[in-house]
């Protein structure tokens, strides 16, 4: 079998061995090592196992991916998430559905300290839920609300899939942090506009609440100041060039730790339960990329990355088509995995033909550019079935809503998903206007 055929024949392996439920770091680096020991024999494999792990995990770029676990689960500790809820709430719920556009206002706030999907919309099913419930929500709405904004939580800026990304594709992350400003604003936009439209549509499935007086707004706005200096300082600090965004991200860990610390539930226990939290975690994403490490460095020697790309010049096909293709191919592997495996496996296939096209912008543009739009459709696999990881979170913690209800719950906010991507992807001077800026 040649060198080609033999990456070709990876995919199907890798997913064969995901449906077998083998974790996705293990399954890279087995197929990945396996690979290369079929091509090299097993030399080059004890060399760079030898060497792999030391230079990945001590890549200083890395370590900003453990402080923005550990600012998270700081803020999940302290208890911002019901801060953030609350006061959101005060101001949209006497609206119809004005409780559900809350939830997702909250999932945005929640997700500019978080940096994760599953952790936000976790968090936020916690604290929105009852409320929802109490007020008479439709199950549908409810779950379906939630599960889409959690989606936010990698969206809205600091977001570990972005740094992987940026770290894939060597690109800068503070300039992939500010590009991913306007669309993750538009989705919190986009997904509001829905719920105002779904509550009045269908009737009784979100109805408003009581109008909260503007000095108890101003009461709930005094327990999240906190929150919104910590978002400032930290990427104001980074965009003014004051520190990077390693030093930004121990800021905002700092931040969050010190108002977690001041809280009355907070102490020993919980201090040590972040730490595991936050290392679990850390562990877990660090061996899928250490798979992923084992696996690309297997794909470049079949130099499959490289055919496709001459493939796709050869063939002349137009920039913006191969995008879409690109994108579409998202789609269909996000009802099959998670986002993490989609980034590790796709990028370094997929990138060396998007930085040999012209797309008329620069080419570090078009990197962030596709970055953004591959975000965006990876964001959407969250809430897509059979896999929709978002939607089983929140499923599972409503307990009396059915499981097609909820997904039922997602299609209109999927609809508002796939406008966005169309005009992020049929005009991207709008996500490049701030980095332009």
């Amino acid at each position: 079998m040649d060198r080609l055929t033999l990456g070709i024949v990876a995919f199907p392996i890798l997913f064969v061995m995901l449906a077998f439920r083998v974790p996705i770091g293990l399954g890279m680096l087995l197929v990945g090592a396996g690979g290369t020991a079929y091509v090299s024999g097993w030399l080059p494999i004890m060399s760079q196992a030898k060497t792999s792990a030391f230079y990945l995990f001590s890549s200083y770029e890395l370590s900003v991916i453990p402080l923005f676990l550990l600012m998270g689960n700081f803020a999940s500790r302290a208890g911002m998430s019901g801060s953030l809820f609350g006061f959101v709430s005060a101001c949209l719920g006497h609206r119809k559905g004005g409780v559900a556009m809350a939830a997702v206002g909250a999932c945005a706030g929640f997700g500019a300290i978080c940096g994760s999907s599953l952790a936000t919309a976790a968090t936020m099913g916690k604290v929105a839920l009852p409320e929802l419930r109490r007020l008479g929500y439709s199950g549908s709405l409810s779950t379906g609300a939630l599960a889409a904004g959690g989606t936010l939580g990698i969206l809205i800026p600091p977001s570990v899939i972005l740094i992987i990304y940026s770290i894939l594709t060597e690109q800068n992350i503070a300039k992939m942090f500010l590009a991913a400003m306007i669309p993750g604003i538009l989705a919190a936009i986009g997904y509001m506009l829905v719920i105002a439209i779904f509550a009045r549509i269908v009737p009784g499935a979100g109805r408003a609440a009581e109008r909260v007086p503007m000095i108890e707004r101003l009461k709930l706005f005094g327990s999240i100041w906190h929150i919104l200096l910590i978002f400032i300082v930290m990427l104001g600090g980074i965009y003014g060039g004051i520190f990077t965004p390693t030093e930004g991200a121990a800021v905002g860990a700092t931040g969050t730790g010190l108002v977690a610390a001041s809280s009355r539930n907070f102490g020993w226990s919980a201090l040590i339960e972040v730490i595991q939290n936050t290392a679990v975690t850390t562990g877990m994403i660090f061996l899928v990329l250490l798979g992923a490490e084992f696996f690309n460095a297997f794909i470049a020697l079949t130099r499959l990355p490289f055919e496709l790309a001459e493939y796709v010049a050869a063939a002349n096909f137009s920039p913006m088509v191969v995008v879409a293709c690109i994108l579409v191919i998202y789609v269909f592997l996000g009802c099959l995995m998670d986002s993490m495996a989609m980034i590790l496996l796709t990028i370094p296939v997929f990138f060396p033909m998007i930085s040999g096209m012209d797309f008329g912008i620069t080419q570090e543009e078009a990197a962030i550019w596709f970055g953004i739009l591959t975000l965006m459709v990876v964001e959407i696999g969250l809430i897509t079935p059979p896999v929709g990881l978002n939607v089983f979170i929140i499923n599972k913690m409503a307990g009396d809503v059915k499981i097609a209800d909820t997904f039922k719950g997602v299609i209109p906010f999927l609809l508002s998903d796939f406008v966005r991507v169309g005009i992020l992807f049929a005009f991207p001077s709008i996500t490049l206007f701030l980095l332009r800026l």
